[in-house]
């Protein structure tokens, strides 16, 4: 008897368990940029307590037993030629393209590696919130590609941490692009926009008719 209801309990379990741990998966999604740029959350922006450090980069990047660090991962992936890869994770050789400025570079060494939305503009709109982890994360973001950028140093540093109000590449015919990635990332890490960097988003996107933009949610 008390066999039978053991078997009847277990069976029950059986019932119950798989729903408790059904999960759902992020999709990614694709809209007209204007659609997309009417997907952010708006809300003023604060610096307060902003620190660069505060954002853990670079660290072992995707693969931790590669050698490489998040830096050396994406110049690898984003290279034209391939460079050689040595000991330590050297790299040697190699060309990339840096999109803002329409410029070929030969050395590892003349790139940066520009987060698409800066970390300061990060932290202003959102990340002030996040956990250290969350924050590490999205510093080391490789799950898109147009979150880590690899670009001349030079244009990199005009950048800076300005948004798209007040900085865009110096390459006119990449701006559509350049926007659609920005809203891009902001959409994936749920980051949002103030009132003069969306006024210029919607402004600047009436000249991108077929700009679209693509984005997963991170988790």
């Amino acid at each position: 008897m008390i066999n039978a209801v053991l078997r009847g309990l277990t069976a029950a379990a059986l019932v119950v368990l798989p729903a408790t741990f059904t999960t759902t998966a992020h999709a990614a999604e694709t809209l007209p940029l204007t659609e997309a740029i009417a997907h952010l959350p708006v809300a003023t922006e604060s610096r307060d307590g902003y620190d660069r450090d505060k954002f853990r980069h670079w660290n072992t990047g995707e693969n931790p037993t590669d050698g490489c660090n998040t830096r050396a991962e994406v110049l690898i992936h984003e290279a034209v030629d391939p460079p050689t890869i040595g000991a330590g994770c050297r790299l040697t050789g190699g060309s990339w393209r840096s999109y803002y400025d329409a410029t070929i570079v030969t050395s590892a060494s003349g790139l940066d590696i520009d987060h698409m939305v800066p970390l300061a503009e990060a932290w202003d709109s959102g990340a002030s919130a996040w956990t250290r982890q969350r924050r590490e994360a999205y510093a080391n973001d490789q799950g898109a590609d147009q979150s880590l950028v690899a670009v001349t140093a030079r244009s990199n540093r005009s950048k800076a941490d300005q948004d798209p109000a007040q900085w865009l590449p110096p390459t006119a015919d990449v701006h559509c692009r350049y926007l659609a990635e920005w809203v891009g990332t902001k959409l994936r890490w749920d980051l949002a926009v103030d009132d003069t960097e969306l006024a210029t988003l919607e402004s600047a996107a009436s000249n991108c008719p077929d700009q679209t933009v693509t984005y997963e949610p991170a988790s």
